[in-house]
């Protein structure tokens, strides 16, 4: 039975119970850490029983639950901060007051790589492409791996859920439109790591969503 490319492990952080995603390159043991918002020590236990070696730190968005171990983490493995795209700088600039507010310790950064629509990252082996989809935060970006049919969305969408769009900056509209436009057409079968809950997939959430599901929206 062949490898597959990709492999991928969801590490819960913060009171928030935020997925941080460890995923890395099978043929390399290169790795990337996704969105590690605090807890890291949880978070290195994880790539110690991986066995893998990170070399980035990709974000999806500015939110302290999901960037506010960012620049620690980097520090300690020596490794660059990818994304995400710099519409979320007002968040990542608040990361101190957010840090005090929620009793979440954050430190705010400079990113080496903002990241834009239709651009890639790569990870060991692995290329995956990088959508910009606005909505719950303006920068908000998800990456996809086509060949694994898999993405990672952050707070677009989740289980029977999207982001949340009462936050400053946040625009309902602008994340229906990202959802419709930029993940539906990436495929039924494409299963996607949310920011926060369960897996699912594409094709689950277009039949049952209540919220952009294809009933829900008249489609």
């Amino acid at each position: 039975m062949t490898q597959p490319p990709l492999k991928a492990t969801i590490i819960p952080v913060t009171p928030l119970q935020q997925n941080c995603t460890l995923f890395w390159c099978t043929a390399t043991n290169r790795a990337a850490v996704v969105d590690p918002g605090s807890d890291l020590p949880r978070i290195k236990d994880a790539i110690a029983q991986a066995g893998v070696t990170v070399e980035k730190i990709l974000l999806t968005h500015g939110h302290l639950d999901h960037c506010g171990g960012a620049a620690e983490l980097a520090r300690d493995l020596s490794v660059p901060i990818e994304g995400p795209h710099e519409a979320d700088r007002f968040w990542i600039a608040r990361l101190d007051d957010d840090s005090r507010q929620w009793g979440v310790p954050a430190e705010v950064f400079e990113p080496n790589r903002w990241l834009d629509d239709g651009q890639q990252v790569t990870v060991g082996d692995l290329t995956l492409d990088v959508y910009l989809c606005p909505g719950h935060t303006p920068g908000h970006v998800v990456f996809h791996h086509p060949a694994s049919k898999l993405a990672i969305v952050g707070d677009v969408i989740f289980q029977g859920s999207v982001g949340r769009t009462d936050f400053p900056m946040s625009d309902p509209q602008a994340l229906i439109t990202s959802i419709v436009t930029k993940l539906w057409p990436l495929g039924d079968d494409t299963v996607f790591l949310p920011g926060h809950g369960g897996v699912s997939s594409f094709g689950r959430e277009r039949a049952s969503n209540p919220f952009v599901g294809d009933a829900a929206l008249g489609r």
